[in-house]
């Protein structure tokens, strides 16, 4: 059934129905308030309320956009609200200029799977949120840019350059975070 059908029976007394769209969305709903608010408890109060705004204001939806953008768009905006973050402030700028004489041919390195997503995971926790967050919606949940724009509100310059930058700033991370891993062993 596609979700159009399904928000029509929402709409017309089948609340039951919603429930496709929480089991459907609701990892990378935790993810992407978890990314903005960092904290794992606020960011599941945060997909709960954005599912109850998403549900009473269903009769609101267009369907010229996929339903997840919209409901991430819900997640977002409440996410950023509930934390009053400043996403798109660097705090590792500075360190990270000392990782900038790393070569490009160090992030040939193979690893294991399991390490490399742990690894992935550890250096988007220390990312600023909005990096990791863009870096999360583009790699991890395959949105396109045009789509990130409508999460996020950005256009879609900024949302190129600061897919960019965070990518940059990622590789940067990666390689120091390695080459730590590698000096202690």
């Amino acid at each position: 059934m596609k979700e159009i059908e399904r928000i029509k029976q929402i709409l017309s007394g089948n609340t039951s129905a919603f429930a496709y769209f929480v089991e459907t969305y609701q990892d990378m709903a935790i993810t992407i308030a978890h990314r903005i608010c960092g904290n794992l408890q606020d960011a599941e109060d945060i997909v709960q309320e954005s599912y109850v705004k998403a549900y009473r204001n269903l009769h609101t939806f267009r369907s010229d956009s996929k339903f997840s953008t919209w409901l991430y768009r819900i997640v977002y905006n409440t996410a950023v609200t509930h934390t009053k973050s400043k996403m798109w402030v660097s705090h590792l700028e500075t360190d990270m200029e000392n990782a900038s004489h790393l070569s490009e041919n160090d992030l040939g390195i193979s690893i294991e799977e399991i390490e490399r997503k742990e690894i992935v995971a550890e250096i988007l926790e220390k990312m600023p949120k909005g990096d990791a967050l863009l870096l999360t919606l583009y790699y991890m949940e395959d949105n396109p840019v045009k789509e990130i724009v409508k999460i996020t509100g950005l256009n879609e310059s900024n949302v190129k350059v600061k897919l960019h930058r965070a990518r940059k700033l990622f590789k940067e991370m990666f390689v120091a975070s390695y080459n730590e891993t590698n000096n202690a062993v």
